[in-house]
């Protein structure tokens, strides 16, 4: 016992080193074979493609830990995903339109007033929802530091107050989901009305035009997004190893095991939830963050609650109560259908009926999650922690 207490931080989580070593060097080679920084072999769309499944695999191994170390299943994260998304949007859009507005009128022989200027700007983003003024919570939409605070600090309250108001009732089980689903569902459909101040169902658009970035061609604006997506999955993973393995990670543990045990222990089982659930939150809001620029739009649809539904599917996928293998869920399965969706996969002709995949997609995830719960309930990550050992 007094051994494995002095063991390091790694030599308990050995998985660290290699996943930081493997994500690393997937970097290193997706650089190097970029059109940006390498040989071209890789087109900008794929670099994109590859960074917007690293973004998901964060919010997929926060995800895991909410669900897989804690016990709560949550169907909402990804509506934090999507707020994080818009925070950072409402900055791109509006810093973009400011530029066109300006470049549009600096011909003319009397300069604009602060006020004609704030006008054209909001007539250009609203014009489309019928408006061309800003709503409040556009208020802050000039400054991009206080946007970027945003992104972190909107998810991380929401959740707090939800997850205060839904643990202290001591809501548990498939209610807590229940419920997480119709915070969820009752995000979107607000966001879907054209008075929402976010533009209803157009939502934000031409987020991929960074400004200040002009200069530079979607190709190097892709490799530094993917590398900055890289960089905060590393920095995710290691701070979610190192709540896992600490004294906190076997409470929670020990919640998802058995909660009125802990309770009678003497544990306030409900703050330790209420961190969780917070703490994750703010990670899916980082990770939307970072998505959404390189996806170029957002929109309600993003924030449905069938997308929060799809990300529980990849951690279960992948290997729930296991960080690397929640990573290899979202990666494995949102490529696949990248690749099924893209036009990728070949149609097959059966004679009497034509597969078209686009349309049988999700029919194949669907029937991939029964057959993982029923033959292999530790997912991909159980099925290779069981070669490791064998080996």
């Amino acid at each position: 016992m007094a051994k494995f207490q002095h063991k390091s931080f790694i030599a308990r989580n050995p998985s660290v080193l290699y996943f930081l070593s493997a994500l690393a060097l997937f970097t290193i080679l997706v650089a190097l074979m970029s059109e940006a920084t390498g040989t071209g072999l890789i087109s900008t769309s794929l670099v994109k493609t590859l960074g917007k499944t690293l973004c998901l695999c964060l919010v997929a191994i926060a995800m895991d830990v909410v669900w897989g170390y804690c016990g709560i299943l949550s169907l909402g994260h990804f509506a934090f995903f999507g707020i994080g998304g818009y925070a950072i949007g409402m900055w791109l859009m509006y810093a973009r339109t400011e530029i066109i507005v300006v470049q549009s009128l600096s011909g003319q022989i009397i300069p604009p007033t602060a006020q004609e200027m704030s006008d054209a700007i909001g007539n250009q983003i609203f014009g489309v929802v019928g408006s061309s003024e800003f709503p409040l919570l556009w208020s802050f939409a000039d400054n991009l530091y206080i946007q970027l605070a945003l992104a972190v600090f909107i998810p991380g309250l929401l959740a707090l107050v939800f997850g205060w108001l839904a643990f202290r009732s001591r809501v548990t089980g498939v209610y807590l989901s229940i419920l997480t689903q119709a915070m969820t569902l009752a995000l979107s459909l607000y966001l879907f009305q054209n008075d929402s101040g976010l533009r209803g169902n157009n939502g934000l658009s031409g987020l991929q035009n960074i400004p200040g970035l002009e200069n530079h061609g979607q190709d190097v604006i892709s490799i530094v997004f993917f590398a900055a997506s890289a960089f905060a999955l590393g920095l995710g993973y290691l701070l979610f190893v190192w709540i896992t393995d600490s004294k906190l990670g076997n409470i929670i543990q020990a919640i998802r095991d058995d909660e009125s045990r802990v309770r009678f222990l003497g544990y306030h089982v409900e703050s330790y939830k209420l961190f969780v659930f917070t703490i994750t939150a703010i990670i899916a809001g980082v990770a939307g963050a970072l998505y959404y620029p390189q996806a170029g739009i957002i929109n309600p649809a993003e924030i449905a609650p069938i997308a929060s539904i799809y990300l529980a599917v990849w951690v279960a996928i992948g290997g729930r109560g296991r960080l690397y293998g929640a990573v290899i869920g979202a990666a494995v399965v949102s490529l696949l259908a990248s690749w099924f969706t893209g036009g990728g996969a070949p149609s097959i002709n059966l004679g009497f009926y034509t597969i078209q995949w686009v349309d049988w997609w999700l029919v194949l995830l669907g029937l991939s999650f029964v057959l993982v719960t029923l033959f292999a309930p530790n997912g991909i990550g159980g099925l290779f922690d069981r070669l490791v050992r064998k080996s």
